[in-house]
């Protein structure tokens, strides 16, 4: 059947190009139309067939995380992460409103940048897919086993958490560097006494090792520079984490002009094993701090929210060995370590070159302490003693490097809108292909990971001007796949984006796919609040307002009409999923809610806040289409004056329902 549709496409579109073509040169014609279907039978999937990738892009300042198949381009699903979503009733169920709490309170939105799989051995292994909060400094944890959010931990001492969420080799640490220094600890001091007063911080975060959980291990305290994205070492590197930083001239305004002045910034080389060898002897400082730590508790889930009062920071000054400052042409973004753990790769923006340092290189001038200068207290080792090799001018802007796995490299080209592929150890210029338009970050699965998929490239283009229908000044993203399975490059399809995608991790479906929970037993749901049968389901009057246990399941609500709210009150919804099949939520909304409808899972408990406002009768219904008597899944609540003496009432079918 599928090869009976590529051969239907491939007559469409020889037909459409030959149209379009007119009298023009046939053996052009049949040239383009040639590798056009090519292209379309590559990313083609038939109905019934799945995609070989998963592939996880960051929703920009829409805070989420989206996820989309390889090759098709097909939207699965938004994974609401740092901002409410009203489709899922995340950040509006009371279960869920205590991940998007910090110590500045609730806060139901960020801007988030940096997904990154969980791995083992340098191998992306499916567990867990972390991203970055960028505006409110926080880091998330998502369950790859059900695409949910699970945990959300707040970094304090950090103004911008870009630099982050990068993972070491066996999941051992997350990082989280300030993208924009502040005074730490924070105060009312000038701005302009920028260079005495603000620092910069450097988070590792700890994972547990099999249940995920997050905690801040230690900070280190760096100079006021930006630190802007990081990579960590892999195989000899491994122990070693490596942060770009701009705005070495530690400038506070037009940092557009005043943060492009020297020729060389820096990647910061952390030696994260000999941090540990400093928090194990005590050197550390623990310093008052105020941050959340949120999380689900699997059996009843609920989100709870645990206030911090502490960390554990280190002082290079004081920690010789801990950090190293690589010299890097000019303004460097991405920082990325071939999957040999040997070559890092510094991409400055403002540089006509992209330079390539040498890991074995660095421990050498560090044992021969090779070094210009110190800042801080940090070594600044000499550039001629740790590059191994330069690309040269490969083109305009370079913002990140990714791997195949075959000893090659790509890296994106802001300005001249094009992914570059390069020879590591040769520095040879192999290839090029234009992208449509001003490319950020580029991703390949498992391109930043010892085992690369080298088979797909996804552009992820900021401006799309002119390559999708228009929908007003803010335009769709755009996502590009490439195919590098050959010597040369081939653009195979547009898709667009949701939210702005910076940064995505691909990873493939068969590492994933097979780890889906299928069944969610009702036995296990330990919700304080949940109802295992019908039998259960109750109208109970309590002291903050009308706690309403329900059941759902197809096709109908237990209770489904319910009396004797009274003007003013508040009524909880408590709506268990009876359902334990993997693939039948329920929706639940009621007329006149304030917040959101709820999305209940299989075998799950969700609780929406409904206050009683208006006396009338409100409908409530199924807003998650579960059978083919769907429409009919619906009851009624009745709201009626205070002063009424309307007995409190809950019937499904005649069938009366305890009340209390």
């Amino acid at each position: 059947m599928k090869k009976v549709y590529q051969w239907f496409l491939a007559i469409i579109a020889t037909s459409a190009l030959i149209t379009a073509c007119g009298d023009g040169d046939s053996k052009s014609k049949k040239s383009t139309a040639s590798n056009f279907n090519d292209a379309a039978s590559k990313v083609y999937v038939a109905p019934g067939e799945h995609d070989e990738f998963y592939a996880f892009m960051s929703g920009g300042f829409s805070g989420q995380l989206t996820v989309y198949g390889l090759p098709s381009g097909r939207l699965f699903r938004r994974i609401p992460v740092f901002s409410q979503d009203g489709e899922k009733g995340y950040g509006y169920s009371e279960e869920s409103k205590p991940l998007l709490e910090t110590s500045y309170g609730f806060v139901p939105w960020d801007d988030s940048h940096h997904p990154e799989l969980s791995q083992t051995d340098g191998t992306p292994d499916g567990r867990w897919i972390f991203i970055n909060g960028n505006n409110t400094p926080r880091i998330a944890r998502i369950d790859l086993t059900t695409f949910e959010t699970v945990e959300i931990l707040e970094i304090p001492n950090s103004g911008g958490n870009h630099s982050s969420p990068f993972i070491t080799e066996n999941s051992e640490y997350l990082v989280a560097g300030t993208r924009f220094s502040v005074p730490i600890p924070q105060k009312d001091v000038s701005i302009e006494d920028y260079k005495n007063s603000f620092q910069g911080s450097l988070t590792f975060v700890s994972v547990e090792k099999e249940s995920g959980d997050m905690d801040i291990a230690f900070q280190i305290l760096v100079p006021g520079f930006d630190y802007d994205l990081a990579h960590s070492g892999k195989g000899p590197s491994h122990g070693w984490t490596f942060f770009t930083c701009y705005n070495t001239e530690q400038a506070n305004t037009m940092l557009e002009a005043e943060a492009s002045q020297n020729d060389k910034d820096f990647i910061a080389a952390v030696n994260w094993k000999k941090a540990e060898e400093y928090i194990a002897a005590g050197n550390f400082t623990e310093m008052p701090a105020d941050y959340r730590d949120n999380s689900v508790d699997h059996s009843t889930q609920i989100a709870t929210s645990k206030k911090m009062t502490s960390v554990r920071v280190l002082n290079p000054a004081e920690c010789p060995g801990l950090i190293y400052y690589l010299p890097t042409p000019k303004s460097p973004h991405g920082v990325d370590v071939d999957p040999t753990g040997e070559y890092i790769v510094g991409a400055g923006k403002l540089s006509a070159d992209l330079t390539v340092h040498s890991f074995s290189n660095m421990m050498k001038a560090i044992d021969a302490k090779d070094f210009e200068k110190e800042i801080d207290g940090i070594p600044v080792l000499k550039y001629e003693s740790v590059v191994a090799g330069v690309v040269k001018q490969p083109g305009l802007g370079p913002l990140h490097t990714e791997f195949d796995g075959q000893g090659n490299a790509y890296t994106s080209f802001f300005i001249s809108s094009e992914v570059v592929k390069w020879k590591v150890g040769t520095w040879e210029v192999l290839d090029r292909i234009p992208t449509y338009y001003s490319i950020g970050h580029l991703m390949i699965p498992g391109g930043d990971s010892k085992n690369p998929w080298g088979k797909y490239l996804v552009a992820l283009n900021k401006i799309t001007k002119d390559r999708y229908l228009p929908t007003g000044p803010e335009l769709a993203h755009s996502a590009q796949l490439i195919d590098i399975s050959g010597e040369k490059m081939q653009m195979l399809l547009d898709f667009p984006t949701d939210g702005e995608p910076h940064y995505a991790q691909g990873i493939a479906a068969d590492v994933v796919a097979p780890n889906s929970v299928k069944i969610f037993r009702l036995e296990d749901n330990k919700h304080p609040r949940a109802v295992k049968s019908e039998s259960e389901a109750r109208v109970v009057r309590e002291a903050d307002g009308v706690h309403v246990y329900m059941s759902s399941i197809r096709s109908h609500f237990a209770p489904d009409n319910i009396e004797g709210i009274k003007q003013g009150e508040t009524v909880w919804f408590h709506v268990t999923n009876l359902e334990q099949d993997w693939d039948t939520p329920h929706g639940f909304a009621v007329m006149g809610a304030n917040n959101a409808e709820l999305l209940i899972m299989p075998g799950a408990t969700r609780t929406l806040k409904w206050v009683a406002n208006k006396v009338g009768v409100y409908p409530f219904y199924c807003t998650d289409f579960c059978s083919a008597l769907h429409q009919e899944m619906q009851g009624y609540m009745r709201v009626s004056p205070a002063s009424a003496n309307v007995p409190l009432t809950a019937t499904l079918g005649g069938r009366s329902f305890d009340t209390q």
